[in-house]
């Protein structure tokens, strides 16, 4: 594949997949600075696994899994800085701003951040309907393991919802 080929294939699967490169670096980075950062970072290495996709997976499920392993990559990378604050204590900037007309999306992407990463994964696939078969092989587990963990990610959300 030549670069022209590979640039024309880019452009087309971030125009018709961008909500996928937006969901990831909203549920794992949450300040401007850190999403712009991630989203480059998930655009270059989506970029990068072009010509290694042989097409014997949907592309969005492709995306994905170059996606999330960069997320979680940065995340990893991210906490090498200390000079840096942590997470935890920052203000998600792009959820506070982003939808203001529907704080239940807001709450719930607030809630899916504060998941450990294979839990935040599994969310943001089965939010966009993957099976959880699928979610399984993306993300390396078990499908029964996935069913346990989105029973408790479930239980999880509903008792911090009957909290709020």
């Amino acid at each position: 594949m030549n670069k022209k080929q590979q640039k024309t294939l880019f452009d087309n699967w971030l125009h018709e997949h961008r909500g996928i490169f937006f969901k990831i670096v909203r549920a794992y980075a949450f300040t401007p600075h850190d999403q712009d950062d991630l989203f480059q970072e998930i655009s270059l290495n989506v970029w990068k696994s072009i010509p290694n996709f042989e097409g014997k997976s949907k592309v969005s499920t492709w995306i994905y899994r170059v996606a999330l392993y960069t997320a979680n990559t940065w995340r990893r990378e991210e906490k090498k800085h200390p000079e840096q604050q942590p997470l935890a204590s920052v203000e998600p900037a792009l959820m506070a701003q982003s939808s203001p007309n529907n704080p239940e999306v807001d709450w719930l992407y607030e809630q899916i951040a504060a998941l450990e990463p294979v839990d935040r994964s599994i969310c943001l696939l089965l939010l966009d309907g993957f099976k959880y078969k699928e979610i399984a092989d993306l993300v390396g587990l078990s499908e029964s393991n996935v069913g346990v963990r989105i029973h408790r990610v479930k239980q999880h959300l509903l008792r911090q919802s009957q909290e709020a």
